[in-house]
């Protein structure tokens, strides 16, 4: 949804509900996790684990984790406007290609 890169875009916003990683946490959870999941016998049990290790993704995929790792410019309060954050944005692509960027400039997500 960002085009394969977090460092392409003039700017990548997130509201703090936002969950980064390649696909659905639970089912990257049931796929990374296979062989130790297989390995639990009862159903039950199972599910229980694989509703554990879900929720450490899910600590794990916040997008402040993400912002403090610099991969998104601003994590943003949904409840204010966030229309002024997108106008400095369009303004600044407006501006021409930074050096070495590709065309696209905003990523609609």
């Amino acid at each position: 949804m960002v085009g394969g890169s977090l460092h392409e875009p003039l700017l990548t916003l997130a509201w703090p509900t936002a969950h980064l990683g390649p696909m659905g946490l639970e089912g990257a959870v049931r796929l990374g996790y296979r062989r130790e999941l297989e390995a639990i016998a009862g159903e039950a049990e199972r599910e229980q684990r694989v509703r554990e290790l879900t929720a450490a993704a899910e600590r794990d995929a916040k997008a402040l984790n993400a912002a403090s790792m610099f991969e998104l410019d601003d994590v943003i309060d949904p409840a204010r406007d966030a229309r002024a954050d997108r106008g400095d944005a369009a303004r600044r692509a407006a501006g021409g290609p930074r050096a070495g960027a590709p065309h696209r400039f905003i990523d609609t997500w």
